[in-house]
Parts: structure tokens; C-alpha cells; sequence
């Protein structure tokens, strides 16, 4: 008999994940169903989806394991709208605080046997509510005096069990307002810190991305630390941080208008940042040195800073979960219930990240009759086991393609399966696709693809990095001829992919590469600003007609413009 796992996270970007005998057989976050980014609450849909892609009724569950982030008491009936649950359910149902289930998403997605665990991120559980307290470090709040929640969290895994070795806490003041800056939650996080810079910046909270794709555009100018680093702890110095956040963003024309200040902030905030994020790795290894780090929680996601960790030779071998912010607590969720509560041992490790259901053929049809155009002259529409070689030569006429195949990529990056790609040679192309199909600020970066065999052809470092959470930097003979895929600084988010990660994927970068004699593609995710990156063909064919993208491949239909 089958052994059913649904792990399901309730914190923002919320998501559920369904393990059978142990393995991630269904994953959506809840964004991609609501059409709402980063939502969360809820999960009546996300359940909804996992348990039909199984055909499992919840009955058939074995165990629920569920996380939020400020509260551990959650009815199974009741959550921000009514549950999938209902009262009368008999399957149990468990309860994470919030870096134990980010720390079990690193556990179970990780390839080590056994290794040490990073969690940082905005915030986490209230001190009271931590369920991984015993056994570790924890510096002498005075925790009765105000709401302490997680910053960082730092656990040794033996191939069983989890272990935490050091927890860090800070006083929460929700909607705290200073002059200068608006603290979403915690007071002295990492996390915290670079969500509210993001928002003095942008006028948004969840901007967090712009924030490093906007540093390279700016200068330090001799500015002093922001971050207290003693004693293995780190506070916000909010004295310095007054002196220079005193032009909160009212809007993008304000932005625009002030943009050098805005990106010498977020140049001081990067910079900061990762001197934080080494000297927290510093410190960690101290307790329990180890060759193997597991990194997860928001903070994970600064592939930026990622790649200066990696610079610094602190850790030899660094694993991030591709999905490491909120979305991701589901999968430690359902892995927390495999390993610690059923005792299992730890089951074949993902090859992919691909998580989402696949769509028909039927399905591509009656999104294609629906979406009336079918016998439009405008469009050209064709069937065919060649899709892959005619895309590449589609993107190697200059054309912008929508990439659709399979299920959907599970966390925030388009790796091939939700795509929309471009060749990066040509002159333009970032201020087209930024201001015609994402309808984004132009400063934004996109990505390479890149076949992991070539890597080391284009990159200085040419380290492997299938889910696109960690920089490179662009060999200077390739700079000029890839302009399309460079930012500012000459760095580049690398995505490396091999043929059993995206086998089509491979395939049409080795296409393009026969077409051209470049082995590299621009990639973007299928959305335009504020949008969550598509999820069905429909949704595909909407966004393909609202915009300028030339090509829409839809599994092996191909959806032409004509021009």
C-alpha cells in the first residue's frame, strides 16, 4: 500500500506538496492557481490540485504536515478561508514552526548524505512557538519582554535525524515606522532588513529581486556598516542606517528621478548583506565544521551573495534549495513527516524541479479554440514531433519565443519548462523584452542558459547551477557578443542545464548552438511584471497575444505571429 505525505505551507507564497513512498510526486504554490503573487493563506486549492494529479481522495493520506509562520495553533478546518479539511478528517495532522520546516526542505532536497544546515531568512516562529530549541545555542534574550522571532537558525544533519546547534532571535515590532525606514517584521534580520530596503526603494515589499538586479548600478561612496558583526550575532545599526534612507519612494516616477541614489542604496544594502551572510557561515562553521552546507530560508535566494560565499572558500560544497523562501516549507513539511515521524530513510533525491501537472494535447486544443484563433489568418498554428529544431530556428531568426512544456517549475525561477527566450546576441533585445513583454523597469537583468557541457566556455568559474540562484561572471571575450545576458558589473545568473534535468531544453540549446555557434540562451520566466508565471496554456496564450512575444510553443504546438 502507498504511503501519502501532504505537506502544505500557510505562511506567504504558500504552496503543498504531495510525497508518495516518500518521493515529490506534485508540487504547485498557491500564486500560480489565484493568478495572486506570492499568496499564501489558504491552501484549499493547492490541496485540491495535488490530491487530483494523484486521483486520492484526503482519506487516502497518511499524514498532513503543515507550517505558517507566526502561529503553530492552526485548525485543520480553518485557516484564512475555509481548508480542503474538513473537522471530521482522521488523518493526523502536524504542526512545523518555521526554520524546522525550511531546514527539512534543505534536508530532503539536498543531495548529502549528511551535512550542516543554514536557515536565514525575514522571519520565522516566535520563540515559545519553536519546536528546535532543545540542545541549542541561543543567546540570553530577555524573551518575556516582547515578541522574539527566528533570523537564524544553523543545524548539523547525521543522515537521520536533525540536530540544531545555534538559533538566533529578534524582537519583532510589526508596522514598526521610523523616519527612514519601514520594518515589515523583524528588527535585526538580514531578511529583515533587505525586505525594507526593497520597499524604500520600489514602494514594495516583495521587490526583494529588483533590489540585487539594481546594485550593480550603484557606488558605495565610503558609506558606513550597516550591520553590527560580534560575538557570532548580528544587529541593524540604525544609526547609520537614518544618516542615509531619509527619500522613501513615493512611485516609479520618483524612483526614475532619483535613480542614482536609490541604486547607491541598494549597492550599500547588497554589499552589506553579504558580509553578513559570510560572517554568519564564519561563525556557524565554528560550532560544527563541515564540508557540506544545506542553505534555505529567503536570504538563500541573493545569488549574489551566493557567489561571494562561494568566493570565500568557507564552505566546499554548497547545495541551495531551489525553492528556499516560504514556498519551499511545504516540502520540508512533507519530508519532516517521511523522515522524523515514519522513520524512512531518505528516499531517491529530485533530478528536477518540474513538480507542476503536465498538460494534453486536448488540453493545448481547446486552449487554442478558446483563445479564437483558430482559423485567424493573423496566426499561423502547427503540430509537430520537430518542435524542437523549428524553435531554434525561430530564436535564431531573432525571433522572442514562449517556451511551454510539462509541468511547471516549482519556485520562483523559469528553468526551461515556463520560459521565455531569446537569442542574447541581439543589439536591444533586454530593452525590448523588459519594455514590450514584461513591462518592467529597464534595468532588469535576465538570465543565460547554458548546456553544463559549455559552461566553462562562457564563464570564468563554470560552476554548475541548475536553478539559477548563483552569479558568474562572463569571460570578457563573450561580454560584448552576449550583451543580452550581462548586467551591469559583468556578472551573470547562470543557469547550467543537462540533458536528464530538461532533455528538450538541452536539445534546443544544442540546436540554437548548431544554428549560430553560440551555446547560449536568454531566459526569462513566461510573465510580465506582477504576474506569476503561468501555469496553464491559457494562461500562455494570453499573455503570447497581449504582448509582443513572436512564438508561442505550447508542448509541441508551435504558435506563430505572422507578420
Amino acid at each position: 500500500m502507498d504511503t501519502y505525505i501532504l505537506g502544505t505551507g500557510l505562511s506567504h507564497d504558500g504552496s503543498t506538496v504531495l510525497l508518495k513512498n516518500g518521493k515529490i510526486i506534485v508540487a504547485i504554490e498557491k500564486e500560480r492557481l489565484s493568478r495572486i503573487k506570492h499568496d499564501g493563506g489558504n491552501d484549499f486549492d493547492t490541496v485540491q490540485y495535488c490530491l487530483d494529479f494523484e486521483g486520492i481522495n484526503a482519506s487516502d493520506l497518511t499524514l498532513i504536515v503543515q507550517a505558517s509562520n507566526f502561529e503553530n495553533n492552526i485548525s485543520p478546518n480553518q485557516y484564512a478561508g475555509r481548508r480542503y479539511f474538513d473537522k471530521h478528517i482522521q488523518t493526523p495532522v502536524v504542526t512545523l514552526s518555521h526554520h524546522l520546516a525550511h531546514a527539512w526542505s534543505a534536508v530532503g532536497m539536498s543531495p548529502f548524505k549528511e551535512c550542516n544546515i543554514m536557515v536565514v531568512d525575514g522571519a520565522g516562529s516566535p520563540y515559545n512557538q519553536c519546536l528546535d530549541l532543545e540542545g541549542a545555542k541561543i543567546p540570553p534574550y530577555l524573551f518575556s519582554s516582547g515578541m522574539y522571532c527566528e533570523k537564524d537558525s544553523f543545524y548539523y544533519f547525521d543522515g537521520k535525524d536533525l540536530t540544531t546547534l545555534f538559533k538566533d532571535f529578534s524582537e519583532v515590532k510589526l508596522h514598526q515606522s521610523r523616519a527612514s525606514l519601514k520594518l515589515p517584521t523583524n528588527y535585526h534580520s538580514i531578511g529583515g532588513l533587505y525586505h525594507a530596503a526593497s520597499h524604500y526603494c520600489f514602494g514594495n515589499l516583495n521587490d526583494v529581486g529588483k533590489l540585487m538586479g539594481l546594485a550593480p548600478y550603484g557606488i558605495l561612496n565610503g558609506k558606513p556598516p550597516l550591520f553590527k558583526l560580534e560575538n557570532g550575532l548580528i544587529e541593524v545599526l540604525y544609526e547609520n542606517v537614518d544618516l542615509y534612507f531619509k527619500k522613501p519612494s513615493s512611485g516609479y516616477d520618483a524612483f526614475k528621478k532619483d535613480f542614482t541614489h536609490y541604486a547607491d542604496i541598494a549597492r550599500w544594502v547588497q554589499d552589506e548583506t553579504e558580509k553578513a551572510i559570510i560572517y554568519l557561515f564564519q561563525e556557524r562553521s565554528k560550532l560544527r565544521p563541515h564540508a557540506n552546507f544545506a542553505y534555505a530560508g529567503g536570504v538563500a535566494l541573493n545569488a549574489v551573495a551566493n557567489y561571494k560565499l562561494r568566493l570565500s572558500g568557507i564552505v566546499k560544497n554548497l547545495y541551495t534549495q531551489p525553492a528556499a523562501g516560504d514556498n519551499g516549507l511545504a516540502i520540508g513539511c512533507a519530508y519532516y513527516g517521511w523522515h522524523k515521524i515514519l522513520g524512512q530513510p531518505k528516499a531517491t533525491i529530485p533530478d528536477q524541479v518540474f513538480f507542476g501537472r503536465e498538460y494534453s494535447t486536448d488540453d493545448v486544443e481547446q486552449a487554442i479554440v478558446n483563445a479564437g484563433i483558430s482559423d485567424n489568418p493573423v496566426f499561423s498554428i502547427k503540430q509537430t514531433l520537430d518542435f524542437v529544431s523549428l524553435t531554434a530556428a525561430e530564436l535564431a531568426r531573432g525571433k522572442v519565443v514562449g517556451w511551454f512544456q510539462g509541468g511547471a517549475e516549482f519556485g520562483p525561477r523559469a528553468l526551461g519548462h515556463r520560459s521565455i527566450l531569446a537569442d542574447p546576441r541581439i543589439k536591444g533585445i533586454k530593452n525590448h523584452i523588459n519594455s514590450k513583454i514584461k513591462f518592467r523597469e529597464d534595468f532588469r537583468p535576465f538570465a543565460p542558459s547554458v548546456r553544463i557541457d559549455d559552461v566553462q566556455k562562457y564563464f570564468i568559474h563554470g560552476w554548475e547551477s541548475p536553478y539559477m540562484i548563483l552569479i558568474d561572471e562572463i569571460k570578457p571575450e563573450w561580454k560584448n557578443q552576449l550583451d543580452g545576458i550581462v548586467h551591469q558589473d559583468g556578472t551573470c545568473r547562470v543557469q547550467t542545464v543537462t540533458s536528464a534535468f530538461n532533455p528538450d531544453f538541452y536539445q534546443l540549446i544544442g540546436d540554437f548552438e548548431a544554428k549560430t555557434g553560440i551555446g547560449v540562451l536568454l531566459n526569462t520566466s513566461l510573465n510580465r511584471k506582477g504576474m506569476p508565471i503561468v501555469e496553464t496554456p491559457a494562461e500562455a496564450l494570453s499573455l503570447f497575444l497581449s504582448g509582443a512575444i513572436d512564438v508561442l510553443i505550447l508542448n509541441n504546438f508551435i504558435i506563430c505571429k505572422k507578420p
